[in-house]
């Protein structure tokens, strides 16, 4: 079940973000990444400024995703899923729910690192296509891939 996440899902929801992005640090050799070292309250301020989706099963948070209006665009941020739950579809299923839970958006925008290619692989399956890409120093490049909010092909 997928469903508004609430101020007090802040701390389950920033326990699955810390096991889920452990990996990515590993990836990356850097154990500072913002979802790693982003506060109980900066998490709680997300939630009540964004739209924050959670994915539960048997009342436990097994995932969960941001987005944040700018002007007609979503910025998608921290697609989590815990790490005995990835695999299974729960990330597709978090991203499609926030495609229909932001009906105002003409686009979704989002970003990942250049060696998260199970990351870029899923957002090409849901329709996001590669804008550009940008250095951040020797170790991290950052992906931006960007979905029409209705991405069907033209006739």
């Amino acid at each position: 079940m997928i469903e508004r996440a609430v101020a007090a899902d802040a701390g389950e929801i920033l326990t699955v973000q810390r096991a889920a992005y452990v990996s990515e640090a590993q990836l990356y050799g850097d154990p500072y990444i913002m979802p790693l070292v982003e506060s109980l309250e900066q998490m709680r301020k997300a939630i009540e400024g964004a739209v924050v989706l959670k994915a539960l099963d048997a009342g436990r948070i097994v995932g969960a995703v941001r987005g944040q209006l700018s002007g007609t665009t979503c910025v998608v941020g921290r697609l989590v899923v815990a790490p005995d739950r990835q695999g299974q579809g729960l990330g597709t299923a978090l991203l499609r729910a926030l495609h229909e839970a932001v009906p105002q958006a003409s686009a979704f925008d989002l970003f990942t690192g250049h060696l998260s290619e199970g990351n870029v692989r899923l957002y090409r399956r849901l329709g996001y296509r590669e804008t550009h890409r940008e250095r951040m120093d020797d170790h991290l490049t950052l992906v931006h891939l960007r979905r029409p909010a209705d991405p069907s092909p033209p006739p």
